[in-house]
């Protein structure tokens, strides 16, 4: 089995998980699967990846597992009940071999929203281990000489965190478990931990993360108007978490329509913000500039960067930040999927919530998804945003 516990996969699935039992247990949503590296054809493996998803159904969580769970201060005691009793039932996933759709495959999981927020990371995790099955061997000597020359390259940044956050996009579940003991050692105060919170448990590691873009997308249509859904899942959130986790994410639908919404209220409650799309300088200037606007000191305050990261953009983003700002990266493919075989490009993303569409809109052209086109316009046009480019 590819994926052997339930725990494998990135922190905020729990913490989005949790808030949804507190407060939209009823939603249903729809995810879609998209594969954005050209000429990537999963078809022939489509049994092999069924298996896999298959064999899902198996885990259960562990007393032990639980009991880890339970010490993270901000995991509360109904919800780890609840995980006592949760399976992930294979019946809300359907995948079939379409030759032309993106990546060769259909993938889409559907159901409770409470009873699917799990799937994504393991099926990603999943896709991409059984495509690098069939791929050239991996230059293992090689991945770990890569690997021990970049821990060189990060080891002398001071005040600044690096993360892993490679668990969807890595090579395999073995070379995961292989290199965050190196990146730990070699790394010593500069690392701050992994997203998985499997690896998190065994390898005595702090796990991180907070919210993804699929839990501001759902509140596109769980009541409020979509002009105030970011503000309303901001605000969700809070009340969740009472100052825990408090890193925002700001492109779900665009930077300048995050700003908007992200007054002086949130800027006071929320430690931070991520960035996962656009241009990262213009990006950090804009939200340090907020800050000050907002007369909060961004010294005070954390820009987290997690978009297509590797050391060379590490270093030059630290040069421009470095001492305006508290800083932190979370770099993911690069340090665990870095053994010569091209990586992948997969995501599954949120296409509908309630029998509504819901969408991301990015600031990196072809970074947005949603399953509606109509519904893509109309919300470039609540919340002022140029029409999408031909």
């Amino acid at each position: 089995m590819i994926i052997r516990s339930l725990l494998d996969t990135d922190l905020y699935k729990f913490t989005m998980m949790q808030a949804v039992l507190h407060q939209h247990p009823a939603a249903q949503v729809t995810y879609r699967f998209k594969c954005r590296t050209p000429g990537v054809d999963l078809s022939p493996y489509v049994d092999e990846i069924s298996d896999e998803i298959a064999a899902l159904w198996t885990l259960r969580f562990t007393d032990d597992e639980l009991a880890w769970l339970r010490g993270l201060r901000y995991m509360k005691s109904d919800f780890i009940d609840f995980l006592r009793l949760f399976e992930l039932d294979a019946r809300h996933v359907w995948l079939s071999a379409v030759p032309d759709a993106t990546g060769g495959i259909e993938l889409e999981i559907e159901g409770p929203w409470l009873h699917t927020i799990l799937f994504e990371v393991p099926l990603l995790a999943i896709v991409n281990e059984v495509w690098f099955r069939h791929q050239p061997p991996a230059d293992e000597a090689e991945g770990l000489r890569r690997l021990e020359a970049k821990i060189e390259r990060l080891q002398p940044l001071p005040d600044c965190t690096i993360s892993d956050f490679g668990t969807r996009r890595r090579y395999s579940h073995a070379w995961h478990a292989k290199i965050l003991p190196m990146l730990r050692d070699g790394l010593g105060a500069r690392y701050a931990g992994t997203s998985n919170v499997h690896f998190a448990r065994i390898y005595d590691m702090t796990p991180h993360g907070t919210m993804a873009h699929e839990f501001l997308q759902a509140f596109q249509a769980l009541g409020p108007r979509p002009i105030d859904s970011q503000k309303a899942a901001l605000e969700a959130w809070v009340h969740e978490y009472r100052g825990d986790l408090g890193v925002a994410l700001s492109d779900v639908v665009g930077l300048d329509a995050f700003l908007r919404d992200f007054d002086l209220y949130f800027c006071k409650l929320f430690d931070g913000v991520r960035h996962d799309s656009g241009d990262p300088f213009d990006w950090g200037e804009r939200v340090i500039a907020h800050f000050e606007t907002h007369r909060i000191d961004p010294r005070s305050r954390t820009l987290v960067f997690s978009d297509s990261l590797d050391p060379d953009r590490v270093l030059q983003l630290y040069e421009r930040f470095g001492g305006r700002c508290r800083l932190a990266f979370g770099i993911g493919t690069n340090l665990t999927n870095d053994l010569g075989p091209k990586p992948i490009n997969i995501v599954i993303k949120m296409v509908r919530c309630n029998g509504q569409p819901v969408a991301k809109i990015s600031d990196s052209p072809g970074k947005g998804m949603g399953g509606d086109p109509g519904y893509l316009a109309y919300l470039r046009q609540v919340f002022g945003l140029p029409p999408q480019p031909d």
